[in-house]
């Protein structure tokens, strides 16, 4: 007989887990509805044509695709075969596992744009796959929680993007954490004030790997790549400006000016003018800054204005953000940003958009990393009827009723059992009260109820117990 597994990557949830887990999904939901935002879902399938080419290669190959039902190879040819994966591709599947929500969601404003009002706010609680290498704090399988704004280019949101991470960590009992965040002209005035030596693109992949492999593992990667050991010298002069947020964006705006980078932007209004000094990603940062000052944001100490911050780069064209908690060995746990032309691919261009998202699983484990979690019983139910035998198991079951009509979860033991063995039962499961009703109480119309977690006892009358219940 074969032993059942499930594939590498995913997981099972029993009760105890996915009364956790929604837990968290709770506490994300508040805050994202308490912001204005509403809900949305999209298929789990979406056709290859929407995923492939949003992600870069490497996303593309992360795919999860699916064969076409029926004989999915009827159209394949031996030139296909020696051709390879390209051309034998889109003969066998059509569709794939969503990778992001990002994506679904810019193809649904799409296709709805005349139905639509903007700026549109949407939060997003679903899975998404990818073909990825499993390994901790990283599945095959998991759960994002996004939410984005589309059709607006205010730094508003970006600004409340912020607040919403620390409102949701906070509100999960996570005190120590850092919100980076960065912006596509830093690293775009970085790039040029080493004179544009080097790609681009290669200089960024590089910045983009410095937690992992240190700066001496990113200087010799770019040492590779043909940049110059003045040029590297200079870039980490840049990345590593020290000081607080504005202290970080005055310091660079003295690189750039030093460099000679040409301003690339007009200065947002409320920008800090010294800050600022008209390039564009730091004015947007110090607006950010100010903005949430004036919302009354009162944990600077947990933001930082990180240069090195250079994720998603293939699609963020403005601000970045990235969510770690500190004291989990984890990677980062949130993170997101300002794209201007997401929907561009989908016939709907010039259409800004910014938004953020939590990975659930990955927040499930510094949770528990930290035992942050209070005492979570497996089931919902709140009490459990003793049953003694076929009289009283009958007699049992209106107040059964009475009390889940109460907006009380209760069951009856099924069987007739030991009063020892059901006891038992509810302490396993986690079911804190126990009215024994047998045949004595039945004879005086009363009922007992056994308090798990100390053992103590009260009685009641039977025709009270509902209104005791609800009371507490």
């Amino acid at each position: 007989m074969q032993k059942p597994s499930i594939p590498k990557g995913t997981r099972d949830f029993g009760p105890a887990q996915v009364a956790r887990r929604q837990h968290i999904f709770n506490v994300i939901r508040r805050t994202f509805e308490s912001f204005g935002f509403a809900p949305l879902e999209t298929p789990t399938l979406e056709n290859l044509s929407v995923l492939t080419g949003k992600y870069g290669d490497e996303g593309d190959q992360l795919l999860f695709k699916v064969l076409n039902s029926g004989d999915f190879a009827k159209d394949v040819t031996g030139a296909d075969l020696e051709i390879g994966s390209k051309a034998l591709l889109p003969k066998v599947a059509e569709k794939g596992l969503r990778y992001d929500l990002t994506v679904p969601f810019a193809r649904y404003v799409a296709m709805n744009r005349g139905t639509l009002t903007f700026p549109f706010k949407r939060y997003q609680m679903q899975p998404v796959w990818r073909a990825d290498r499993p390994q901790r704090g990283r599945y095959r399988e998991f759960y994002q929680c996004d939410a984005d704004v589309v059709g607006t280019d205010s730094l508003l949101c970006e600004a409340e993007i912020v607040l919403m991470m620390a409102q949701v960590l906070n509100g999960l009992g996570l005190d120590d954490f850092t919100i980076k965040i960065n912006h596509r002209g830093v690293l775009r005035n970085i790039y040029q004030a080493l004179g544009g030596e080097g790609r681009e693109s290669d200089l960024f992949v590089a910045i983009d790997k410095l937690d992992k492999i240190g700066r001496d593992g990113v200087t010799k990667e770019l040492l590779e790549r043909g940049f110059a050991n003045a040029t590297v010298e200079t870039l980490f002069e840049l990345l590593t400006v020290a000081g607080s947020y504005e202290e970080k964006l005055e310091r660079l705006v003295a690189g750039f000016v030093t460099a000679g980078v040409e301003p690339d932007g007009p200065r947002p209004d409320g920008a800090d003018e010294e800050a600022a000094a008209s390039y564009r990603g730091l004015a947007e940062l110090a607006t950010v800054r100010d903005l949430l000052v004036a919302s009354g944001f009162k944990q600077f100490d947990r933001l930082e204005f990180d240069p090195t911050l250079a994720r998603g780069l293939s699609y963020y064209t403005g601000c970045i953000f990235e969510v770690k908690i500190n004291n989990v060995l984890m990677g980062s746990v949130s993170g997101g940003g300002r794209y201007d032309n997401l929907t561009g691919s989908f016939g709907l261009p010039g259409v800004s958009g910014v938004g953020f998202s939590f990975g659930v699983d990955r927040l499930y484990d510094c949770l528990e990393a930290l035992d942050l979690f209070t005492a979570t019983a497996e089931t919902p139910t709140r009490c459990l009827i003793t049953h003694f035998d076929a009289a009283s198991g009958r007699a049992a079951l209106p107040l059964l009723a009475q009390l889940r009509a109460a907006g009380i979860p209760s069951e009856l033991y099924p069987d007739v059992s030991k009063l020892q063995k059901q006891f038992k039962y509810a302490d396993a499961k986690g079911i804190p009260l126990v009215i024994v009703l047998g045949p004595e109480e039945l004879a005086a119309g009363l009922a007992k109820i056994k308090i798990m977690a100390s053992g103590t006892e009260r009685v009641l009358p039977l025709a009270e117990v509902v209104t005791a219940l609800t009371a507490e």
